[in-house]
């Protein structure tokens, strides 16, 4: 009998690649299995990577859905040690902008961004890092 190997918690998966400029610039470029961003900003996260959308009291509403996609990457990239915590604040920008963008109230999109800032820093941690799953044991 062989196992399979899974991680839980997400509920999403993109279903083709997205590319968007963003306002972290790292010094070289960052590639991981589904998330790479570049020296110039340019931030992409493949075909299937998955995610939780909004998270805490925040809605998965459609004006939400293209932040959360690009701040669940960009903090996971700082948790595995790629972007520092100093670029959380920016992630965290991104997020409320993006939002905006697609239509979500100012009000709204401020609340969400205070939360992020306040309670957001245990989610950019190494341990909130999804680990590995095994079945059957």
């Amino acid at each position: 009998m062989t196992r399979i190997a899974y991680r839980e918690g997400f509920k999403y998966q993109l279903a083709e690649t997205y590319r968007v400029q963003v306002g972290i610039r790292p010094a070289h470029d960052i590639i991981t299995e589904y998330v790479l961003l570049g020296p110039t900003g340019m931030l992409t996260i493949m075909r299937g990577y998955a995610w939780d959308g909004p998270s805490g009291p925040a809605m998965d509403t459609k004006t939400a859905m293209r932040g959360s996609l690009v701040h669940d990457a960009l903090y996971q990239l700082i948790r595995l040690g790629f972007l520092s915590d100093a670029d959380r604040e920016l992630a965290d920008l991104e997020y409320r902008q993006i939002c905006k963008e697609d239509g979500m109230w100012n009000l709204r999109a401020q609340y969400h961004f205070a939360a992020l800032h306040l309670f957001g820093g245990t989610a950019s941690l190494l341990e909130a890092e999804p680990e590995v799953l095994y079945a059957p044991h």
